[in-house]
């Protein structure tokens, strides 16, 4: 079992924070817009090839370590998910968003996939009830 401390952050390398750094405040300004037009913006990036999973945890990791402590609002699953699929696009590859759910207790969560990883999706407390996918974008 591994313990975090309290205040700890983690770290990833430079280059990604900078690209989550971008990539956050886009998330952000994209969360008080409709969900369709979430998904609207993320489907315009299909065309490009998928990021490896090592690549997408890196990502994840670089997009969590940018969040703010001042931030004044929510940064939660949906927004770091979807700030990790903009840093991949930014990147020149890709990532689906995926909102999820599970049963006993009702929860929702989001994170970020490509084939063969997902970043974002087992939060520690998922190994007895997985999350079941409900839409994937794109």
């Amino acid at each position: 079992m591994t313990v975090v401390a309290p205040g700890a952050r983690p770290t990833a390398p430079l280059r990604l924070r900078l690209v989550a750094a971008v990539a956050l405040p886009l998330s952000l300004a994209l969360s008080k817009a409709p969900l369709r037009w979430r998904i609207a913006a993320v489907r315009q990036v299909r065309h490009l090839p998928y990021a490896t999973p090592e690549r997408l945890d890196a990502l994840y990791t670089a997009a969590t370590a940018v969040v703010p402590w001042w931030w004044p609002g929510r940064v939660a699953c949906m927004e770091i998910s979807l700030a990790t699929v903009i840093a991949a696009a930014l990147t020149g590859r890709r990532a689906r968003w995926v909102l999820g759910a599970r049963f006993r207790p009702d929860a929702a969560h989001a994170w970020a996939e490509v084939p063969g990883g997902a970043a974002g999706r087992d939060i520690g407390d998922a190994v007895d009830r997985p999350w079941t996918a409900v839409m994937h974008v794109p």
